[in-house]
């Protein structure tokens, strides 16, 4: 360990942010522990060994699955490009974007001294969402915050022309039609070619997910995201009760499920991949935005 700097002050990376999810005050650490036990297993890592490193990949041939950590007993350094950035300690969970979403590490984790963790790989994940469903409405909530944040910056700095993220495909069509029979209104909500869908700083009532055409995402007068068929958005006002982060307007003729807050709530308890999916959804918005704000 004696070429990683652990001596820098601590500072803000936005494209990491989600490795520290347990900042937020809406994390409930009891119910992390509670979920962490239903699939994980105990792993001890030894001081000045890397637990994940920068750039590596989730998935492929020569790569190994991806895990998501609750830290026990130690503390963790996280780095990029060698130079500490933040610390993990116990009760926090890190690492879980490349389990959700199946990113590339945005950060080296290592254990700065002798380290006790409970691990789960993609597949124990969702094990324990299945017993613990409740788990996927914290971590969206911690997730949301660090989200609005990045809104906030990318409407302070503009964003980019030409750097609109295009998101589709979230939800399979089995589970949009297992969605629209669980829903009392399954009938899609339809919107023409440039019209409204929802505008920021309104009162959220709905979510949508995209049944057939494409919306438009925009923070300010720039476009930042493009919705597909089986994308999702306007969740956030939801999982946090606040007003709209961003606008959206159907860039072409679409068919909307839109989904209110209680049924919303329902769904993340009663269908495990529903949550699941949602925090797909929301770890590669983070992603996107956070390199729009870079």
């Amino acid at each position: 360990m004696d070429d990683l700097d652990f001596s820098a002050k601590p500072v803000s990376r936005p494209e990491v942010v989600a490795q520290l999810a347990a900042h937020s005050p809406l994390y409930q650490p009891a119910l992390a522990l509670e979920f962490f036990r239903c699939a994980g297993m105990v792993e001890d890592k030894p001081a000045g060994k890397p637990i994940f490193s920068e750039n590596e990949k989730s998935g492929g041939l020569f790569s190994k699955g991806a895990k998501m950590y609750l830290l026990l007993e130690g503390e963790i350094g996280l780095m990029i490009r060698n130079k500490f950035f933040g610390v993990v300690r116990p009760g926090q969970v890190f690492g879980e974007l490349a389990v959700i979403a199946g990113l590339p590490r945005s950060a080296t984790a290592m254990a700065k001294i002798n380290c006790r963790v409970l691990s789960l790989d993609e597949k124990q994940f969702h094990a324990a969402l299945e017993k613990k469903p409740e788990f996927a409405l914290m971590l969206m909530s911690t997730m949301v915050q660090r989200l609005r944040e990045s809104i906030a910056r990318l409407g302070a700095v503009g964003a980019a022309r030409g750097a609109a993220a295009e998101r589709s495909d979230i939800l399979d069509r089995k589970t949009l039609v297992s969605l629209q029979a669980a829903l009392a209104a399954p009938e899609p909500a339809e919107f023409a070619a440039g019209k409204v869908i929802m505008s920021a700083g309104a009162v959220g009532a709905f979510m949508y997910v995209v049944l057939a055409g494409r919306a438009a995402i925009s923070v300010g007068d720039s476009v930042v995201e493009r919705v597909g068929p089986g994308g999702m958005f306007g969740e956030m006002a939801l999982v946090d009760n606040c007003v709209r982060a961003a606008s959206a307007s159907a860039e072409t003729d679409c068919k909307l499920l839109a989904i209110n807050r209680t049924d919303f709530l329902d769904l993340v308890k009663a269908k495990p991949a529903f949550g699941a999916s949602l925090l797909k959804s929301i770890a590669l918005r983070m992603q996107q935005l956070a390199q729009q704000v870079a």
